[in-house]
């Protein structure tokens, strides 16, 4: 990097005087920040589009984030080393210098040092993008931004969470090639289990010819059968295969439209009740 700045200064003309010279420096860092900030999110776009799913543009949004992030620092550095050098600063000494300081400040920031190489894994091998539903480090939300050091989430209440990135040990991806919207279905003991798989199975293939939710859905109702015997239901349970972000849509029509099509079918959705039997003393 020395020989780089020191090539650099060999070429700024010799006939310009020193406030010349910085001005020229900080024009062309001006130029360069510039350009990463207006380049990169068109040449983004232009990746993404040529990507086969979502998924992979999602990747790419977040990759190009956190390049932009990087070549803005090592502008930044490398700007404020080259001033330095315009007042007679050797350059050498200062990244020796900083060399030093950072193996003894990396003993003392270790959880930082861990932060960023979480996150330089985090991003190497493709565990959360930009717009992921996720679970890390105790928290759920939409990745909103995932940096080196931290990752950003908002929460269905619109609470944004900041996790830094060595906290993250467990990562669960709620959209990661494909979601499962899985369904609970309580109905009465006094019900035929057949006919009421019968009516779901009819309501989640009008579900699935919708307009709206023909692109979302995969493949038909799975009914995986009674799950269990409740206080006073007896659950099944089923799921539908969907694209990511919509297993949470798909559950709620699917319910909206199951409760009127039970209702038509005089099907009991029970609540919580009590048989008491009365023996009457002798």
């Amino acid at each position: 990097m020395t020989s780089a700045i020191d090539r650099f200064m060999a070429w700024l003309p010799d006939n310009l005087d020193k406030p010349a010279r910085i001005l020229l420096i900080l024009l062309l860092a001006a130029i360069a920040l510039r350009a990463i900030h207006r380049i990169l999110p068109r040449l983004r776009e232009a990746i993404a589009a040529r990507q086969e799913n979502a998924e992979d543009s999602r990747r790419i949004h977040t990759l190009s984030r956190v390049i932009r992030y990087v070549l803005t620092v090592v502008v930044t550095v490398v700007t404020g080393l080259l001033i330095l050098g315009e007042f007679g600063v050797s350059v050498a000494p200062i990244l020796g210098a900083a060399g030093v300081v950072g193996i003894a400040v990396g003993f003392g920031a270790q959880s930082l040092v861990k932060d960023y190489f979480t996150g330089f894994f985090l991003l190497l091998e493709n565990q959360i993008r930009i717009g992921d539903a996720v679970e890390a480090g105790g928290k759920s939300g939409v990745v909103e931004e995932l940096t080196l050091r931290y990752l950003r989430l908002r929460d269905y209440g619109g609470e944004v969470h900041f996790i830094p990135n060595g906290n993250i040990s467990v990562v669960t991806n709620k959209s990661l090639g494909f979601a499962c919207a899985v369904i609970d279905v309580g109905v009465a003991y006094g019900e035929n289990i057949d006919r009421v798989m019968s009516v779901m199975r009819a309501v989640g293939e009008e579900l699935r010819r919708a307009p709206a939710f023909s692109e979302r859905i995969l493949d038909d109702l799975e009914i995986a059968g009674v799950d269990q015997w409740a206080d006073s239901s007896v659950v099944i349970r089923c799921r539908f295969r969907v694209v990511p972000l919509e297993q949470w849509n798909v559950r709620r029509e699917f319910l909206h439209r199951l409760k009127d099509a039970f209702d038509r079918e005089g099907i009991e959705i029970p609540f919580p009740h009590m048989k008491l039997l009365y023996t009457p003393s002798r």
